[in-house]
Formats: structure tokens, sequence, C-alpha cells
């Protein structure tokens, strides 16, 4: 079941849930919008290795905005910080962004219970598009658990995305066995 923002606002009253910074604006029907934060990434090389570490090059979004190319991928971050206790955050692009051509995710856009970070964003456009810091980018909806949560993400002794951070977050997948 998808919460309200009734139950968003009560979530975030007793903790549950974490909005840093919080605009009681931000808050829809049953979603709360999001924005881009002020930093970017690209990686380095051209050609990612699945079992690397692909290092990136971190940007800072001018103030008249940084026009994203189709063909590269751009690692994007959110303003805001969040935490989620007890439901399941989703973070999907809102429509207007989606008209504009852009894809906030490639494939992430479903959090854990116990995720507590900024969102790392993997930004792709159909052709190009300015884009601008503070920008809205998307929403993240909240789904209730059914059941009791033994593995909090935040707990997890190999949780590759616990570091706080205000920059984008490269594939940690080369942490992997296989």
């Amino acid at each position: 079941m998808i919460l309200s923002d009734t139950k968003i606002k009560e979530a975030i009253e007793s903790g549950d849930i974490v909005i840093q910074p919080f605009q009681k604006s931000a808050l829809g029907t049953n979603s709360y919008d999001v924005h881009l934060g002020k930093f970017l990434a690209v990686y380095k090389n051209r050609d990612l290795d699945a079992k690397k570490h692909n290092e990136v090059n971190h940007l800072e979004i001018p103030e008249e905005g940084f026009v994203i190319q189709p063909g590269t991928l751009y690692l994007g971050v959110t303003e805001e910080y969040t935490e989620s206790h007890s439901a399941v955050p989703f973070l999907e692009g809102k429509s207007s962004v989606g008209r504009l051509g852009i894809d906030i995710h490639a494939t992430a856009g479903k959090g854990d219970v116990g995720f507590c970070n900024t969102w790392t964003l993997e930004l792709s456009c159909v052709q190009p598009v300015r884009i601008y810091a503070g920008m809205p980018i998307g929403q993240l909806i909240y789904f209730s658990v059914d059941g009791d949560i033994e593995n909090y993400y935040n707990k997890k002794p190999n949780a590759k995305y616990n570091d706080r951070t205000i920059k984008p977050v490269e594939s940690m997948m080369w942490k992997n066995k296989f």
C-alpha cells in the first residue's frame, strides 16, 4: 500500500521517515518531490568494467545550468538526505522531467528499508537539455511493509552505499564477488 500525504507526515513526525531539508510544498497527495543537487559526476573512462572500480569526475552545476547530452550517463544526486525505517521508498521521475526527455534512473528506483543517504540519480536524455541545481527532479513514493524486518540496509555489513554524501556515488558493483 502506498502511503498518503497524511501517513508520510505522521512517519516524519515519528522519525520513521526523515527528509532533510523538508519543504511542506514538496509534499504531494501520495509522494514527496525531491530536487537535483548541485553535483554531477561522469565516468572517467568511456568503457566500463563491472569487475573494476570505475572512477568518476565530479562537477558542480553552475548557476546558468548545465546541458546534458545524449549518449552520456550522468550521475546526479538529490538535495534531500532521506531515511526510511519502516517503509520502502521508491524514486520515480516527475512527468515534467520525462517530458523533457530525461530519465532519472536506469534500474535503481527502489530503495531499501534502512537506506539513509542522498539518492544517486542515473541521468540520461534523448536530446540535449539544460538542467539546474534545485530543480524538481523526482518524487519519492513510500510503500508500507508487511512483516518484521531483520535486515535493515544501514545495518548490513556489506552495504555499499552507507557513507553519507552530497555527491553522486559511482557503481560499487566491483565490490561484489562474481
